[in-house]
C-alpha cells in the first residue's frame, strides 16, 4: 500500500516558535512510519516548499500568529492543499480573543467580563475605560488579543502594577485584553472529530504551582498537576462538554480543539479555544485521549483522517 506523504509543519516565527518545534517533532515521532512517508518542514513564512514536495497533507503545528491565525490557513487554502483542522475563517475567529469573546457573548455562554485596549504610545484610561475597569473589580488579567502559551499574560492585583503589565501585553500584540479574574477551580476539554462524530475527551483539571497556568506550568511538569478525569460533578461535566460543542459548531471548527474553563461555584466561565492545542508530552488533549483510551498515534490518525474528509 502506497504511503499517505505528510508535511508536518512546525517552528514558524512567532514567539511560540520554541513550543511548536516540540510538538511537531512528537507528532513526527509517533506518526505510524508504516502509513506515513513523513517530512518535518520547519515554517519561515515561504510555502514554495509545497509544489516540489506536492505532500498529500499538511499536519500543521504551528502555534501563535501566522500558524494560527488563519494566515497560513488561507495560504493553503489559495494553494489547493490538504491540512489539518479547522480552516482560516475558524482559525481567525478563535485565535482573536476579543471576535471570540462577541461570539459566545451573543450566543450568552458564560465568560469573564472584559474590556480592550488598543496600543498608543502612551497606553492609559479616559474617564469612560476607567469606570469600566473599576467595575471589573480587582484583580484582573491582562493578556494580549492574539497569543497563547500564556506568552505576556499578567496577573494584577492593584492600579500601580497596571501600566507595568499592560507594556508587557503590548510586546506581544497591538491590541489586549483586560479581563475580570475569576477564581476558582480550572479544566480543559479537548474536542476530536473521529469518523464524523464530534468526541469530547475526559476533562483535564489543571492545578498549577504557580499564581496560575503561566508559559513555565504549561511546560514543566514538575509546576503543574493535571488530574485528568478533573474532580467535577458528572453533571457539570456534561454540561462543558455541551457548551464546548455548541462553540466548536459555531466557529466551524475541524479535526480538534481544545477549550478552558474556570468553574467557580458550579458555574462553568470560557475562557478560550485553541484551535491548533499542543501536541508536546506535555500537553493537554494528548493526556485526554490517552485517559480515553486512544493512544498518541491512534490520535494523530483520527486527525489526519478528519483532514482528507
Amino acid at each position: 500500500m502506497k504511503k499517505l506523504k505528510v508535511v508536518v509543519l512546525m517552528g514558524g516565527i512567532s514567539s511560540e516558535r520554541e513550543v511548536s518545534l516540540i510538538s511537531g517533532n512528537e507528532v513526527v515521532k509517533n506518526l505510524d512510519k508504516k502509513k506515513y512517508e513523513i517530512i518535518p518542514v520547519d515554517f519561515n513564512g515561504d510555502c514554495t516548499w509545497v509544489d516540489e514536495i506536492k505532500p498529500d497533507l499538511i499536519f500543521i503545528a504551528l502555534h501563535g500568529k501566522y500558524g494560527e491565525d488563519g494566515t497560513i490557513q488561507s495560504l493553503l487554502e489559495s494553494m489547493g492543499q490538504k491540512y489539518t483542522c479547522s480552516g482560516a475563517a475558524a482559525s481567525i475567529l478563535g485565535m482573536n480573543k476579543m471576535f471570540f469573546k462577541f461570539l459566545v457573548n451573543k450566543e450568552e455562554i458564560k465568560n469573564p467580563k472584559a474590556i480592550f485596549l488598543k496600543s498608543t504610545p502612551n497606553p492609559s484610561f479616559d474617564e469612560r475605560r476607567g469606570k469600566d475597569l473599576e467595575k471589573l473589580g480587582w484583580p484582573v488579567v491582562i493578556k494580549p488579543v492574539l497569543g497563547g502559551s500564556s506568552i505576556g499574560i499578567s496577573i494584577v492585583r492593584s492600579k500601580e502594577n497596571l501600566t507595568k503589565a499592560i507594556n508587557l501585553a503590548f510586546k506581544y500584540d497591538q491590541e489586549i485584553l483586560i479581563e475580570e479574574y475569576i477564581k476558582g477551580i480550572e479544566v480543559s476539554c479537548s474536542l476530536i472529530e473521529d469518523n464524523g462524530e464530534l468526541l469530547a475527551l475526559p476533562l483535564v483539571e489543571i492545578c498549577p504551582k504557580n499564581e496560575f497556568f503561566d508559559y513555565k506550568s504549561k511546560y514543566n511538569e514538575k509546576l503543574c498537576q493535571e488530574i485528568v478525569p478533573a474532580r467535577v460533578s458528572d453533571e457539570l461535566s456534561q454540561k462543558i462538554f455541551e457548551i464546548s460543542k455548541k462553540v466548536f459548531k459555531l466557529l466551524k471548527c475541524k479535526g480538534m480543539a481544545r477549550l478552558d474553563f474556570i468553574i467557580k461555584n458550579d458555574e462553568a466561565y470560557v475562557l478560550e479555544i485553541n484551535i491548533i492545542p499542543g501536541m508536546t508530552a506535555q500537553s493537554l488533549l494528548p493526556k485526554a485521549a490517552k485517559v480515553a483510551g486512544i493512544n498518541y498515534s491512534e490520535l494523530l490518525d483520527k486527525i489526519i483522517q478528519s483532514a482528507l474528509g
